[in-house]
């Protein structure tokens, strides 16, 4: 079977590890960890079921991961509130603590990822304080997040802050803050 090219036999295999979307939600979450790759398709199919559902057990289940220690589960719960949006209220002050008191840099990557997909101006000084930040990736997530936290007529500070990351040294960096200031301005750097 060649459909799916040289992985196949490997899709095919995750494809029938999928866990069921009427499992329980910490069924769910267990899956997901057991989902070593952050960008794993069991992980995110979970995350995506989890956003289905959009209720408060997955809510309150995604704040728990949050408050882990380990690095892998605030991750998942980071990526969970990310993609509820019917919670921004509550998912909000989470997020904003952790941007404020996270040391990981992935799980602060994935903070403003998650601050991007909700798309909230309220998170907008969490992410501008987040975009002189010594590594690389958290810059990047936050050239992500600004260009949709900035409000509309665009945040000043925040534009400001998105110009400043378009001249990045990291080439990622700049591309992607490039990017958004086109997007948000109409016009390129």
């Amino acid at each position: 079977m060649h459909v799916f090219g040289q992985d196949g036999v490997t899709l095919l295999a995750t494809l029938g590890r999928m866990p069921s979307p009427d499992g329980s939600v910490r069924s769910l979450v267990e899956a997901a960890l057991a989902d070593t790759d952050p960008d794993g398709p069991v992980r995110w199919h979970v995350i995506s079921v989890l956003r289905e559902r959009a209720d408060l057990e997955s809510f309150i289940e995604a704040r728990r991961l949050c408050a882990a220690e380990g690095v892998e589960e605030r991750l998942l719960g980071v990526d969970i509130m990310g993609m509820l949006g019917p919670f921004v209220d509550r998912t909000l002050p989470v997020l904003r603590f952790m941007a404020a008191s996270e040391g990981d840099a992935m799980v602060l990557y994935s903070v403003l990822i998650a601050f991007g997909h909700l798309g909230d101006p309220r998170s907008l000084p969490s992410v501008i304080a987040l975009a002189a930040h010594e590594d690389s990736r958290v810059r990047y997530g936050a050239a992500y997040a600004l260009q949709h936290v900035l409000g509309d007529p665009p945040d000043r500070a925040g534009l400001e802050a998105l110009r400043t990351l378009a001249a990045d040294s990291d080439s990622d960096v700049a591309d992607w803050a490039s990017l958004g200031v086109a997007l948000t301005t109409g016009r390129p750097v």
